[in-house]
Protein backbone atom coordinates (compact mmCIF):
# COMPACT_ATOMS: atom_id res chain seq x y z
CA UNK A 1 0.00 0.00 0.00
CA UNK A 2 1.25 3.31 -0.85
CA UNK A 3 2.14 6.40 1.14
CA UNK A 4 -0.75 8.09 0.07
CA UNK A 5 -3.33 5.18 -0.13
CA UNK A 6 -2.08 4.55 4.05
CA UNK A 7 -2.81 8.21 4.94
CA UNK A 8 -6.64 7.73 3.90
CA UNK A 9 -7.12 5.13 5.39
CA UNK A 10 -5.43 6.30 8.32
CA UNK A 11 -7.24 9.61 8.39
CA UNK A 12 -10.79 7.74 7.99
CA UNK A 13 -9.81 5.30 10.88
CA UNK A 14 -8.18 8.07 12.94
CA UNK A 15 -11.67 10.09 12.54
CA UNK A 16 -13.98 6.84 13.07
CA UNK A 17 -11.93 5.93 16.50
CA UNK A 18 -12.29 9.66 17.88
CA UNK A 19 -15.76 10.11 17.59
CA UNK A 20 -16.05 6.39 19.04
CA UNK A 21 -13.87 7.69 22.40
CA UNK A 22 -15.74 11.06 22.61
CA UNK A 23 -19.28 9.28 22.71
CA UNK A 24 -17.38 6.67 25.42
CA UNK A 25 -15.86 9.59 27.13
CA UNK A 26 -19.42 11.99 27.36
CA UNK A 27 -21.00 8.55 28.63
CA UNK A 28 -18.70 7.82 31.53
CA UNK A 29 -18.68 11.49 32.27
CA UNK A 30 -22.15 11.01 33.16
CA UNK A 31 -21.51 8.01 34.96
CA UNK A 32 -22.34 8.83 39.05
CA UNK A 33 -19.45 8.04 40.41
CA UNK A 34 -18.04 10.99 38.28
CA UNK A 35 -20.67 13.15 38.86
CA UNK A 36 -19.88 12.41 42.40
CA UNK A 37 -16.46 13.14 42.80
CA UNK A 38 -14.98 15.92 44.04
CA UNK A 39 -13.81 18.96 41.49
CA UNK A 40 -10.41 17.74 41.97
CA UNK A 41 -11.18 14.37 41.15
CA UNK A 42 -12.88 15.38 38.37
CA UNK A 43 -10.84 17.73 37.00
CA UNK A 44 -8.25 14.61 36.89
CA UNK A 45 -10.27 12.57 34.91
CA UNK A 46 -11.28 14.96 32.63
CA UNK A 47 -7.33 15.57 32.04
CA UNK A 48 -6.59 12.12 31.65
CA UNK A 49 -9.79 11.43 28.88
CA UNK A 50 -8.49 13.92 26.81
CA UNK A 51 -5.06 13.26 26.68
CA UNK A 52 -5.41 9.30 26.38
CA UNK A 53 -6.89 8.86 23.03
CA UNK A 54 -3.17 9.75 21.83
CA UNK A 55 -1.84 6.34 23.10
CA UNK A 56 -4.28 4.10 20.92
CA UNK A 57 -3.55 6.32 18.02
CA UNK A 58 -0.35 6.43 17.92
CA UNK A 59 0.53 3.21 16.19
CA UNK A 60 -1.89 4.31 13.51
CA UNK A 61 0.26 7.24 12.93
CA UNK A 62 3.49 5.18 12.77
CA UNK A 63 1.77 2.97 10.10
CA UNK A 64 0.45 5.63 7.93
CA UNK A 65 3.82 7.48 8.13
CA UNK A 66 5.94 4.77 6.88
CA UNK A 67 7.97 5.55 3.70
CA UNK A 68 7.20 3.44 0.90
CA UNK A 69 9.33 0.44 -0.34
CA UNK A 70 11.49 0.66 -2.85
CA UNK A 71 10.42 -2.13 -5.41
Amino acid sequence: MRKSQRKFVGAILMLSFVIVYALVGMALAQARFVQQAPGLLQALYYAVLGMAWILPIMPLIKWMERPDRSD
